[in-house]
C-alpha cells in the first residue's frame, strides 16, 4: 500500500459522517470523532471522544466472547450476554438429571458458578492500531499468490509474537476492505469464565425456531458469566483458588424509574459485528444469491431434520446435539430471510448498476484504467474460480464424520509440532495449544454416534452423485468410497470406520495430543489412519486455496481502493464490512410502519404476548411454554418497579434502528448517558439482508429491555445475590 492509499483512505473515512444515513453504519472506534456531531444530534449525553477510548468508560467494560458480545456488569467480573451465547455452556453442563437447559441454573454462591464449556474466553479489547504500511511492505507488494499470502501470515504472526509478549494477552491481525487495510488488535484474554445464571428455555428460548427474527417478540435472551483470574489479578486457566477478576469498568444497569427508556430515545451499541458483505461485487452477490445460498438452505434444512429424527426420545442425545442444532437452525432461518428478500427485490440490479459506474469512471481517465484496470478485471476470473471450488466442496463441510475431523485437526498437530513455532501454520502455534485440546474436549459433550453417522452418510451420498470428475478421488480412496454409491452403501462403509475407531473416548482424543507422527502413522485406529491417507492432498487442497487467496487479496484489494476513490469522488460514504472487530452503532428505539405482515410494529412487546402465546410443554415443540411461576406473577400483575404506565406492563422486548449483523448478539444496548437498558439479540427476518444491502426504513434490531430481565429475575428466578452485585435496588 501507497502513502497515497492511506491518505485517501483516511479522506473517505472522514466523508462517512457528513454522507452516511444517520442510523448506518458499524463504526471503528478511531472514526468516531468523525460522527460526533450526529451523535451528539441524536442525544448522546457523554463526549463522543470518549468513546474512542478503549480503555476508558464505556468501551472499556464491553468485550467479545469470541463470537457474541458481552459486558462487565459489576466490580467482581459479573458479565451479561444473550442466552443463545450462553448456551453452548449451559448445553455442556447440562444431562437429563440435570437439565440446565430445560429448568435454567443460579449459583447461590460464588462457589456454585460452573466452568464454562471448554475454550470459553472472555477478551477485553485494550488497543487497535494500524499496521497496513507492515503487512503491505514493499517486499510483500512485489509478490503474487502463495509467495504473498505466506508473506502476510509471517509478518502477521511476528506482529502477534511481539504483541503477545505481553503475557495474558490475545492479538490478531484482521484486514479491513478485502486487505486493503490491517489492524493489529491486542487483547486481554480471559480463560477462567464461569456459568453464574440462566433462565429456563422456557424465558431464555421462548418461542424458539418459530418466533426466530420475528417480530412480535416476547425472548428473554440473557444469561451471566463471571471472568475468573489467578491469584496474582492475571488470566489463569481454570483452578479453584482463582478469583473474580476486578475490571477497570462496568456497565450501569439504568434505574426503571430515574432513566426509563421511551420510544424516540437515542440508544447505542458497542459489539463485534461478525460479517456483512455490503462491498461484495456483482458476480458474487449473483453467486450467493442465485447457487450458495439456496444449496446451503436445502443441506442445513437435511441436517436440521436428521438431527430431529435421530435424537427423538434420546434426552441425552438431543441435549448433546443441542448446540449444534441451534446454530443450524439460526443460520438456515436468516438465510431463507436473506433469500426471500434478494428474490422479491432488485439488489442484484442495483449492484451491477453501481459497479458499471464504478468501471466507467475508471475507464474515463488513462491513469485510472492504468492503476485499477487490471485489478477489477482479474478480481472477477478469480472470482470465477472460487466459485468452482465452492460448488465442488460445499457437501463436504456436512458430510465428514466428526471423529474424522477430530482426527484430522489431531494429526496436523503432530506435523506442525516437529517445526519451530514460528514456522508452524496459524492455528497451531504453541498460543493455540489450549484452544485445540478445548475444540478436543467439547466433543465429549457434542457428539452423538448415531446421529453422526447418519448424517456423514447422507451427505456424503449426495456427494458422491455429483459429476465423477469434480470428486476428491484421495477422500474417497481413504474411506473406501467409490462415486455413485446410495447412501446405504455409504453408511455399510462408514460402519467399519466408526467400529474401528476409539476417538469417541475424550481421554484416547487429548491422549493423541502429545504423540508424535511416527504414532499417527503406525496406528490402526481408523479414522487416524484415514486422516493420514488424506494429509498430502489436504496440503494439496490448502496450497491451492493459499495461491489463490493470495491473488484475490492483490485484485481485491486494489478494487477495493477503486471503490473507495470512486466513491470519495462523488462525496459518498465507505466504512469497512463488518469482521469481528470492536464496532459502534447508534439509532433510536422506534417501531415500523407497516411491518411485514401490513401492520403497524409497535416499538415494545409486553408480558401480554407471553401469556397470549403459551401454549404448554406439548403443543408447538415446547416452543411457547412459558415457566408456571412466571405465568403466575404475570397473572397476579406482581410487575414491581419496573411496571410501566403507558403500556401498562413491564416491557419485554424493543426495537431500535441500530445497524447490527451476526457477532453483535449480547451485544449492550447503552442510552444517552451509557447506562444498559437491554441488550441486543436479533434482527427481524424481512431486513437480515441488510448483510448485503442496507435499507434504513427495513431495518431493527430486537433487543431484550434491562427492565424485563431485571423483573424476571427478582420475582421469578429470586437472584438476589446477582442484582444486589449489579447495584440494583
Amino acid at each position: 500500500m501507497t502513502r497515497h492509499s492511506l491518505t485517501l483512505l483516511a479522506a473517505a473515512a472522514a466523508l462517512v459522517a457528513a454522507t452516511a444515513h444517520a442510523d448506518e453504519g458499524m463504526w471503528m472506534p478511531k472514526q468516531l470523532p468523525q460522527i460526533a456531531k450526529p451523535l451528539k444530534a441524536g442525544g448522546l449525553a457523554l463526549d463522543p471522544a470518549k468513546l474512542n477510548d478503549l480503555t476508558a468508560f464505556p468501551m472499556g467494560a464491553v468485550v467479545s466472547l469470541g463470537g457474541c458480545t458481552a459486558s462487565f456488569v459489576s466490580p467482581q467480573g459479573l458479565t451479561v450476554t444473550n442466552h443463545h451465547c450462553a448456551y453452548g455452556s449451559i448445553q455442556y453442563n447440562s444431562k437429563p438429571e440435570r437439565d440446565l437447559l430445560k429448568n435454567g441454573f443460579y449459583a447461590q454462591t460464588l462457589a456454585d458458578e460452573l466452568p464454562a464449556a471448554p475454550g470459553s474466553r472472555i477478551l477485553v479489547t485494550v488497543d487497535m492500531k494500524d499496521v497496513s504500511a507492515d503487512i503491505l511492505n514493499a517486499d510483500t507488494l512485489k509478490l503474487t499468490g502463495k509467495a504473498r499470502t505466506d508473506a502476510i501470515e509471517a509478518t502477521q504472526k511476528k506482529l502477534i509474537a511481539a504483541c503477545e509478549a505481553d503475557a495474558g494477552h490475545r492479538c490478531s491481525v484482521p484486514a479491513f476492505f478485502g486487505g486493503l487495510q490491517y489492524q493489529l488488535i491486542k487483547q486481554l484474554e480471559i480463560r477462567d469464565v464461569r456459568l453464574v445464571h440462566a433462565p429456563a428455555t422456557g424465558v431464555g428460548l421462548f418461542g424458539g425456531d418459530a418466533d426466530n427474527w420475528i417480530w412480535p417478540r416476547h425472548t428473554g435472551d440473557y444469561s451471566f458469566y463471571r471472568a475468573y483470574v489467578g491469584p496474582d489479578g492475571k488470566p489463569a486457566d481454570f483452578h479453584k483458588d482463582n478469583k473474580p477478576y476486578q475490571p477497570k469498568h462496568h456497565l450501569k444497569v439504568a434505574s426503571p424509574t430515574a432513566s426509563p427508556l421511551n420510544e424516540g430515545d437515542f440508544v447505542m451499541v458497542a459489539g463485534y459485528p461478525g460479517h456483512t458483505d455490503r462491498h461484495r461485487l456483482p458476480r458474487e452477490v449473483d453467486f450467493a444469491f442465485g447457487w450458495q445460498h439456496p444449496m446451503q438452505i436445502k443441506t442445513m434444512g437435511e441436517a436440521i431434520d436428521i438431527i430431529k429424527a435421530e435424537t427423538a426420545n434420546r434426552r441425552d442425545a438431543e441435549i448433546k446435539m443441542a448446540n449444534r442444532m441451534q446454530g443450524l437452525q439460526n443460520y438456515f432461518k436468516n438465510l431463507q430471510g436473506q433469500q426471500q428478500s434478494y428474490d422479491g427485490g432488485d439488489v442484484l440490479a442495483r449492484k451491477t448498476a453501481g459497479f458499471d459506474a464504478l468501471k466507467k469512471w475508471v475507464a474515463a481517465d488513462a491513469k485510472r484504467q492504468a492503476r485499477y484496470g487490471a485489478d477489477i478485471a482479474a478480481t472477477e476470473a478469480l472470482l470465477a474460480e472460487r466459485e468452482t471450488h465452492t460448488r465442488n466442496e460445499l457437501l463436504l463441510g456436512f458430510a465428514t464424520p466428526a471423529l474424522l475431523q477430530s482426527a484430522r485437526q489431531l494429526y496436523e498437530n503432530a506435523q506442525q509440532r516437529t517445526k519451530p513455532d514460528a514456522e508452524r501454520k496459524t492455528g497451531y502455534q504453541d498460543r493455540d495449544a489450549s484452544r485445540i485440546k478445548a475444540n478436543q474436549e467439547r466433543l465429549d459433550r457434542r457428539y452423538d454416534e448415531q446421529t453422526d453417522k447418519k448424517s456423514a452418510a447422507r451427505f456424503l451420498s449426495q456427494y458422491l452423485a455429483q459429476p465423477a470428475n469434480t470428486l476428491n478421488q484421495p477422500l474417497l480412496a481413504a474411506l473406501g468410497l467409490k462415486a455413485g454409491m446410495d447412501e446405504a452403501a455409504v453408511a455399510a462403509k462408514l460402519d467399519a470406520f466408526y467400529a474401528g475407531s476409539k476417538l469417541s473416548d475424550q481421554a484416547t482424543r487429548l491422549a493423541w495430543l502429545s504423540k508424535d507422527v511416527a504414532a499417527f502413522q503406525a496406528s490402526d485406529d481408523a479414522f487416524i489412519k484415514a486422516a493420514v491417507a488424506l494429509y498430502a492432498d489436504d496440503q494439496t487442497r490448502e496450497s491451492r486455496d493459499k495461491e489463490l487467496a493470495g491473488k484475490l487479496q492483490q485484485a481485491y484489494a486494489g478494487t477495493m481502493q477503486a471503490l473507495i476513490d470512486f466513491n470519495a469522488a462523488q462525496g459518498r460514504a465507505v466504512y469497512p464490512d463488518a469482521n469481528s472487530t470492536l464496532r459502534i452503532s447508534y439509532g433510536k428505539v422506534q417501531g415500523r410502519t407497516p411491518g411485514n405482515d401490513g401492520n403497524v410494529w409497535s416499538a415494545f412487546t409486553t408480558l401480554r404476548g407471553i401469556q397470549a402465546k403459551h401454549k404448554g410443554p406439548v403443543e408447538a415443540g415446547g416452543e411457547f411454554n412459558a415457566p408456571a411461576e412466571q405465568l403466575a406473577a404475570i397473572k397476579a400483575r406482581n410487575f414491581g418497579p419496573y411496571y410501566v404506565k403507558g403500556l401498562d406492563s413491564v416491557p419485554v422486548n424493543f426495537l431500535a434502528t441500530l445497524d447490527t449483523t451476526g457477532g453483535n448478539s449480547g451485544s449492550p444496548v447503552l442510552n444517552k448517558k451509557a447506562e444498559l437498558v437491554g441488550l441486543l439479540f436479533d434482527g427481524t427476518l424481512d431486513a437480515v439482508i441488510s448483510d448485503w444491502d442496507f435499507n434504513p426504513k427495513m431495518v431493527r434490531s430486537i433487543c431484550v429491555d434491562s427492565r424485563y430481565m431485571l423483573w424476571q429475575m427478582s420475582t421469578v428466578d429470586k437472584t438476589t445475590r446477582l442484582l444486589e452485585e449489579m447495584g440494583v435496588k
